[in-house]
């Protein structure tokens, strides 16, 4: 991907710092820096800024940045792991390039006490953020300025993404993807990484059962079959039957498996391959809303804009390289 305002690849710069916690920084490594030539597309080019000396990482490692914070200047996304210690204020060395950064329009990501560094450089005020939720409260606390989002895996708003702990770096990773290159080579990235291809920013930080596409046979049964028949008019009475379980039954193993409730997964789905369709054909909107199952183009519209954050037509305009041919149902 290029950026808009020249023809090199789009620069990910991760930060790092002494005493970093490895872990985070290797899922931007993984999904920005790792080279993907099956996917046939350019991909971004990455890098690793701290201090010019050998850092020591949390669990005895050890980091060598490929440059100092000076490379954060020609970023176009920047990456703030976990913050070493939520109660410590981040030098001026790298809040004062984040502050530059965001005042030219670079997007900048932060994961679990990440957030820590974009609030103490006033980055989220005014802002919905979200991190790690036992960190959270200290957010809210220390920073009233910032509308706290509990209960979700990352926020988007505006070209700030915060997100919550570890794992849920993944989930607003594949986001970045998504909005840059499209669905279908952010699932193929995260089919390479063996995870969901998608997590909702609201889906439940912590939920009884852990998240799962397959919750088990009956309920995985069943989002295998509605998929296969999105655009039709499916009810959650239909699901329940087609899993052989009792309405009150079907609601509560699918709330357990996947931490949402069926109508909200059935218009996440639609949504999804909406996305699918924009990127690939030329059908005119009133088709794809038909296609997946939406009542009326304008609860399309509205549904398209919830979970995606732009229009339909913006979203089409941004994978202008599309088939022109239709997409099978």
């Amino acid at each position: 991907m290029t950026t808009a305002k020249s023809d090199r690849l789009h620069r990910v710069v991760a930060i790092t710092y002494d005493r970093l916690w490895p872990f985070e920084l290797g899922i931007a490594s993984e999904i920005f820096g790792w080279k993907r030539p099956e996917l046939d597309t350019d991909w971004y080019d990455f890098q690793v800024a701290g201090p010019k000396q050998i850092l020591c990482a949390q669990g005895g490692f050890s980091i060598i940045p490929d440059a100092g914070y000076e490379v954060l200047a020609e970023a176009d996304t920047i990456i703030i792991p976990g913050w070493r210690d939520y109660n410590e204020i981040t030098p001026d060395e790298i809040m004062e390039p984040l502050k530059a950064a965001h005042a030219r329009g670079a997007r900048l990501v932060s994961y679990c006490t990440g957030a820590f560094v974009l609030a103490h450089a006033g980055l989220l005020n005014g802002r919905k953020a979200t991190t790690h939720w036992r960190y959270l409260p200290a957010l809210c606390e220390r920073f009233p300025e910032i509308e706290a989002v509990e209960d979700v895996l990352y926020v988007h708003d505006g070209n700030i993404v915060t997100s919550a702990g570890s794992s849920a770096a993944i989930d607003s990773s594949l986001h970045l993807v998504r909005q840059d290159f499209g669905s279908e080579i952010a699932n193929k990235v995260a089919r390479s990484l063996v995870t969901p291809p998608h997590r909702d920013g609201g889906q439940s930080q912590y939920i009884e059962a852990p998240y799962q596409e397959r919750a088990g046979k009956s309920v995985a049964l069943v989002l295998d079959w509605a998929r296969e028949h999105l655009h039709e008019p499916l009810t959650i009475a239909q699901m329940a039957e087609h899993a052989g379980m009792s309405e009150r039954t079907f609601l509560r193993r699918f709330r357990e498996g996947t931490g949402i409730t069926p109508l909200k997964w059935l218009r996440r789905e639609r949504v999804f391959r909406a996305m699918r369709l924009l990127e690939k054909t030329r059908l005119d909107l009133a088709d794809i809303s038909d296609q997946c199952g939406f009542g009326s183009l304008e609860t399309f519209r509205t549904a398209f804009r919830e979970i995606a954050g732009t229009s339909p037509h913006a979203y089409r305009k941004r994978f202008e390289a599309v088939s022109d041919q239709p997409m099978a149902t």
